[in-house]
């Protein structure tokens, strides 16, 4: 396992997998022109990187957390991740719905 903290590194890496699930399922809604077979292809490849962070992630997040919590987090990550991205990259209109979401997947937290 690496030297970064064991109960610092699964968060962060989990972060890191949702970024790229998120690109993966939502990044191709920019590029509506391109055949649908090449955006499944190329989001089947985004989403194998993903993996590469997730699954490492709930290995070593086990040693520290259990697996409800591992799954807590990521949900929660995946809201919060999700939100920024609809805003940031897709601009999204409905910027208030997701600023909604945003904080109240952070007021989940405290």
């Amino acid at each position: 396992m690496p030297t970064l903290s064991p109960t610092i590194l699964p968060i962060l890496m989990l972060f890191a997998s949702n970024v790229f699930m998120t690109f993966a399922w939502y990044g191709h809604l920019k590029f509506k022109e391109n055949p649908l077979p090449m955006v499944v292809l190329v989001s089947w490849g985004i989403a194998f990187f993903e993996y590469w962070l997730a699954v490492p992630a709930n290995r070593w997040g086990s040693a520290v957390y259990s697996a409800a919590q591992l799954k807590t987090m990521q949900e929660v990550i995946t809201l919060v991740v999700f939100a920024a991205f609809s805003v940031l990259y897709l601009r999204s209109r409905s910027a208030g719905i997701t600023r909604s979401v945003f904080s109240s997947s952070l007021s989940a937290r405290s």
